[in-house]
């Protein structure tokens, strides 16, 4: 059985002692990709040296997550941008908006998310959308932004079915983590209801960790515990979770 985790920070202080064990658990609980989102230019590097100790398995993000988009944006999208002519990169992200920290940057978030998924546009690339309190401000720029070379993984999905089918409308797939695990988390009460051709599984390692580890440190091989939700969700097997979902990544990602 493959299962592929599509957003984890492995590159997180959270690691430090441990992070070669913890990738080699999650390797033996079937996770056979990981996709890394990047953050800021801070955590460039950081990626770069995953990448070599575990080269087939390190699938590279780039791009600047809106809560690190301060006064030196232009800088920071300066740097997502020489980074993508450098190399190859599956997805521009994560990118978005986050209402939840600092409203007092909404402008300036607004217009990275925008270029980014422009620059995603340009290279052909999935975006990875980070929404927290901010559904409608995302949907308005996907709304401007749709068109057939939009298309991505709304990360950490947490709305409504209506927002989530508003989200499917823009060619996105559901990236589901740990949530689905929680009482009060909502979304395993209408999941059934979107077809399993539009989900893909993650962890955002380290945070989020699902049941029984909620409130504990998250990692990668414990997105076996989401899938393993979803199979009491949809009423299928584990196995037929695992092989619809990587599927799907795999063809977000455009991996042949």
């Amino acid at each position: 059985m493959k299962l592929i985790d599509t957003h984890t920070h492995l590159y997180s202080d959270a690691f430090e002692e441990d992070r070669k064990e913890m990738i080699e658990r999650a390797i033996e609980n079937g996770v056979d990709k990981f996709y890394i989102p990047a953050i800021d230019s801070e955590t460039t590097q950081a990626m770069y040296d995953l990448e070599k100790i575990f080269p087939d398995r390190m699938c590279l993000m780039m791009g600047l997550h809106p809560t690190s988009v301060k006064e030196n944006y232009e800088e920071e999208l300066k740097h997502v941008e020489e980074e993508l002519t450098k190399r190859k990169f599956y997805a521009i992200g994560e990118i978005g908006i986050d209402l939840y920290w600092d409203q007092s940057t909404l402008k300036i978030q607004q217009d990275a998310f925008r270029r980014q998924i422009q620059l995603a546009k340009k290279y052909e690339l999935p975006i990875v959308i980070h929404c927290r309190n901010a559904f409608d401000e995302v949907f308005e720029i996907l709304e401007e932004e749709k068109n057939d070379d939009l298309f991505g993984i709304f990360h950490c999905f947490t709305g409504t079915l209506a927002q989530a089918q508003q989200a499917l409308s823009y060619n996105m797939k559901l990236g589901i983590g740990g949530v689905v695990t929680f009482k009060n988390g909502k979304i395993d009460q209408f999941l059934n209801e979107i077809e399993l051709k539009h989900i893909v599984l993650e962890t955002d390692s380290p945070y989020l960790a699902p049941k029984p580890f909620r409130g504990k440190r998250n990692e990668s091989a414990y997105v076996l515990k989401v899938a393993e939700k979803l199979a009491e969700v949809y009423e299928t097997s584990v196995e037929e979770i695992a092989a619809i979902t990587t599927q799907n990544a795999l063809e977000v990602f455009n991996v042949k």
